[in-house]
């Protein structure tokens, strides 16, 4: 029988919106994939490529960077520095051999535990189908 690939998954959400749909999720007992490693930071608009590019690069399968929908950032405008380096670093992830669809860049708010859940739920299964990370095998996590 063949064994099923499970992703390992960083996630770096927003403290004030997606780690709120996060805990909110979790208090309404809505399943999401227990792979999934949340981390914290205070704005997607603080999370630094270069933390990206090295969780690939250990064998990290899928990451997600995840915040306030744009106009709503506490700190006015960090999901569009966001925005615009994750449209980046996807142009700059294949030169790496990582496929630009492991990296994924959602707007979750406080108030969407559901959404949440979902939005999780949906990233395991397409992770899933790319396959493990080929940085993975040479890499132990």
């Amino acid at each position: 029988m063949e064994e099923k690939f499970d992703p390992v998954i960083v996630a770096f959400v927003c403290n004030w919106c997606t780690y709120t749909a996060a805990d909110l999720a979790g208090t309404s007992r809505l399943g999401y994939p227990k792979n999934i490693r949340l981390i914290r930071v205070m704005c997607t608009g603080m999370v630094d490529t270069q933390y990206i590019i090295k969780a690939f690069l250990e064998g990290v399968d899928g990451v997600l960077v995840s915040g306030c929908h744009p106009g709503d950032c506490h700190y006015i405008n960090g999901n569009f520095k966001a925005r615009r380096r994750m449209k980046l670093l996807k142009t700059i992830l294949p030169q790496f051999g990582i496929e630009e669809n492991r990296l994924r860049l959602t707007w979750i708010g406080a108030s969407d535990g559901i959404e949440f859940a979902e939005t999780m739920q949906r990233l395991v299964g397409q992770i899933r189908e790319l396959g493990p990370n080929p940085a993975r095998a040479q890499q132990i996590i």
